[in-house]
């Protein structure tokens, strides 16, 4: 239990009120639309690079693939916590 108030620590803290519930989720929405914007940038601009650019656009996939579960799995996990599934 401990690791994953480590790993989700929002999970944890927005979970008293649906308000929050909601508010908790939205977090972590817009973490995700933050975090791939700023991937997709990353990868237009060094995509002209020819073989390196493609390397770091493989690797800023793969980063973006592991944000996108993160957030995924932080909803669950808050969902869950939310409905005593999971015990605080």
């Amino acid at each position: 239990m401990e690791t994953l108030k480590k790993i989700f620590p929002l999970s944890f803290k927005r979970v008293d009120t649906v308000g929050n519930l909601i508010v908790g989720i939205l977090i972590y929405l817009v973490v995700g639309i933050l975090a791939g914007a700023i991937i997709w940038l990353a990868t237009a601009l060094t995509g002209w690079l020819g073989v390196i650019g493609a390397i770091i656009g493989w690797i800023l996939g793969i980063c973006g693939t592991v944000v996108d579960i993160y957030v995924l799995a932080g909803i669950i996990v808050q969902i869950l916590v939310f409905a005593k599934v999971i015990k605080e």
